[in-house]
C-alpha cells in the first residue's frame, strides 16, 4: 500500500470534499477499483476527535451522476436499507454473529451530501474496521461466507416492502433492455456476422449474443407471469463486495449499496455466483480458460440457503439456473455493447478493455450451460433439504 502522505493535497476535490465531513484531514487515497464511482479513503489526524464518531478514518465517494442521475434517491435508499436492518439486528440481540452495514456521515452542516463547485455529488460512509475483501473467492469456506451474506442481507430486508425503495437505475438488470440497447448500436455500426474486417475475438461475441437472443427474456417473464416477485435487492453482490472479518475470516457486512432497490433476487443469486464461481476473475486476459467452479457454486448456494430459505417459493429454486446463466450473458452482453458504443459507461485501462470483459462472461455463460444438469441437481437437493 503506498504511504498515506503521498496523497495530501489540499488543492485537489477529494482533499475539499473530505474537509466538508471532518475536521483535520490529514490524508486522501484512492481505494479499492469500481467500474462507476471514485472512492478514496480518508485518514484523519487520530489526535483530533473524528466527526462524527470516534472513528480516525471514512470512506468518501463521488457519485457519477451520469450513471445514477438522481444520486439523491441513492442515498434515501441507502439511509431506508441501513437502518431497517439495524432496528432488525436491535430486536433479536444477540442472535447473530457480527453483521455490520455501512452508515452514511453527515456533512459538517449535518447534510447527507455536499456537492462542489464543478456540481460533483460527494459523500462518505463508514469503514468497517478490522474487514478486508477479496476480488476472488479464496476456497470452499470463503465461498460458503459469500452464499451466508447475501443469505443474510436478503433475509434481513425480506420484510421491507420493495416500493419503500426508490428506481435508482431504471431499466438495471432488465436483460431485454440491454439486448434492444445493443442491438441499437450494432444497427448505428453498421456491423454484421460475416464482416470480413472484424477480429476473431468481435465475431466470436456478434455470434454468442445472436444464439442465446431467448435467453434475454426468462426472468422478466416469470415476473410478468407472477412467478418471481419483486423484493428488496443489493443490486452488485459480487466478491469484493462481501467484508470478511480479518480474524475469523467470517463475512461481516456487503458493502457499495448504491444500486439497493426494488429487484429480483435473482438477479444478485445470478451476480454473486457469476462473480464468485469464475477463479480467474472478471479481469483476466485469459478468457479462454475462464470456467464455472461448481464445488464453489455448492458452497454458496449452501450458504445462501442456509440464510434465506426460510423465504423462498418453488418458484424461486425453479429459477436459480436460469438466473445463474443469464446474468453472466447479461454483463458479457453489455460489457461487448460498451465495447461498440466506444466505453461510454464502463471505466476502461484501454480500448479493448470491455471487449477483454465481455469474452471473460461469455466463455463462464458457456461453461455454467456445459454443467447445466449438475447445477439444476444441486439446487434440487438444496430445495429438498429445506423441505
Amino acid at each position: 500500500m503506498p504511504n498515506i502522505e503521498t496523497f495530501v493535497n489540499t488543492r485537489t476535490q477529494p482533499y475539499q470534499a473530505a474537509c466538508q465531513f471532518a475536521d483535520q484531514v490529514k490524508a486522501v487515497q484512492p481505494l479499492g477499483n469500481g467500474n462507476i464511482n471514485d472512492t478514496f479513503m480518508v485518514v484523519l489526524d487520530p489526535s483530533a476527535a473524528a466527526h462524527p464518531s470516534s472513528t480516525v478514518r471514512f470512506v468518501l465517494q463521488r457519485i457519477n451522476t451520469q450513471v445514477f442521475s438522481e444520486p439523491t434517491w441513492v442515498m434515501q435508499n441507502m439511509r431506508i436499507a441501513t437502518e431497517h436492518v439495524l432496528q432488525r439486528l436491535q430486536e433479536n440481540p444477540g442472535a447473530e454473529r457480527r453483521w455490520e452495514m455501512p452508515k452514511v456521515l453527515p456533512t459538517q452542516d449535518g447534510a447527507d451530501y455536499w456537492r462542489d463547485t464543478d456540481g460533483s455529488f460527494w459523500r462518505a460512509i463508514s469503514f468497517i474496521e478490522a474487514s478486508r475483501s477479496l476480488d476472488t473467492v479464496q476456497d470452499h469456506a470463503h465461498a460458503l461466507e459469500v452464499g451466508y451474506a447475501l443469505g443474510t442481507f436478503h433475509r434481513l430486508m425480506s420484510d421491507l416492502p420493495p416500493n419503500a425503495l426508490a428506481d435508482t437505475l431504471e431499466g438495471f438488470h432488465i436483460t431485454p433492455g440491454y439486448l434492444k440497447q445493443y442491438q441499437d448500436t450494432l444497427l448505428s455500426r453498421g456491423l454484421h456476422l460475416q464482416g470480413a474486417s472484424l477480429a476473431p475475438e468481435v465475431k466470436y461475441c456478434l455470434s454468442f449474443i445472436e444464439a442465446r437472443q431467448d435467453l434475454a427474456h426468462v426472468l422478466e417473464t416469470a415476473k410478468a407471469e407472477g412467478k418471481l416477485p419483486l423484493r428488496p435487492i443489493h443490486g452488485d453482490p459480487k466478491v469484493n463486495n462481501i467484508l470478511l472479518d480479518t480474524t475469523t475470516g467470517q463475512a461481516v457486512s456487503i458493502i457499495d449499496l448504491d444500486t439497493v432497490k426494488p429487484g429480483l433476487i435473482h438477479y444478485d443469486i445470478g451476480d454473486c455466483l457469476r462473480s464468485g464461481c469464475n477463479p480467474l476473475g472478471e479481469e483476466t486476459e485469459r478468457w479462454e480458460a475462464v470456467h464455472f467452479d461448481l464445488e464453489l457454486a455448492q458452497a454458496m448456494l449452501e450458504g445462501y440457503v442456509q440464510e434465506a430459505g426460510q423465504f423462498l417459493t418453488a418458484y424461486d429454486y425453479a429459477y436459480l439456473y436460469d438466473a445463474i446463466r443469464l446474468i453472466a450473458f447479461e454483463l458479457g452482453l453489455r460489457f461487448f455493447a460498451d465495447y461498440l458504443a466506444n466505453n461510454v459507461y464502463f471505466k476502461v485501462k484501454h480500448p479493448e478493455h470491455n471487449l477483454a470483459r465481455a469474452l471473460v462472461q461469455f466463455k463462464l455463460t458457456e461453461s455454467i450451460e456445459a454443467q447445466a444438469a449438475a447445477l439444476n441437481s444441486l439446487i434440487e437437493g438444496l430445495r429438498a433439504q429445506e423441505l
